[in-house]
């Protein structure tokens, strides 16, 4: 296994165990975020904006943590080369202010330079989540 996909699966392994502050260790000082990546800020969405440091990646746990409560997270492939690892999953979760559930699969794109992650994209179907804010 590659120095890059241990990183990686650290990743998901503290997420899995809720060790925010540990997540944002195998950041690096400097990142380029994005999660989801869209071209416009769904106000659904507000965490769906670009993060540069480990503070703003912080925060973005903080806002999506505010927002939602995941209830599942599963990870089906993961394929790396060099420096580069892409993870296939799926999660699902309940939106807080209005107790409707999403589930969507997604790709997760990971850069990894001296142990941290540097560059990260999180690409999903945005509509089930949006939907899931609505109140119908």
């Amino acid at each position: 296994m590659s120095d890059s996909v241990a990183v990686v699966r650290e990743f998901y392994a503290l997420l899995g165990r809720g060790d925010l502050p540990g997540v944002v260790e195998l950041v690096g000082d400097e990142i380029d975020w994005q999660s989801p990546v869209t071209r416009t800020h769904p106000p659904e969405i507000r965490w769906s904006r670009l993060r540069h440091t480990r503070q703003d990646v912080a925060e973005f746990f903080k806002e999506l943590g505010a927002n939602v409560k995941p209830e599942g997270f599963e990870l089906s492939v993961i394929t790396a080369q060099d420096d580069r690892v892409v993870v296939e999953g799926q999660n699902r979760g309940t939106v807080r202010a209005t107790g409707r559930t999403y589930e969507h699969q997604w790709v997760m794109a990971f850069t990894i330079r001296d142990g941290r992650i540097v560059r990260f994209r999180h690409y999903y179907d945005t509509a089930d989540l949006i939907g899931a804010f609505q109140d119908t």
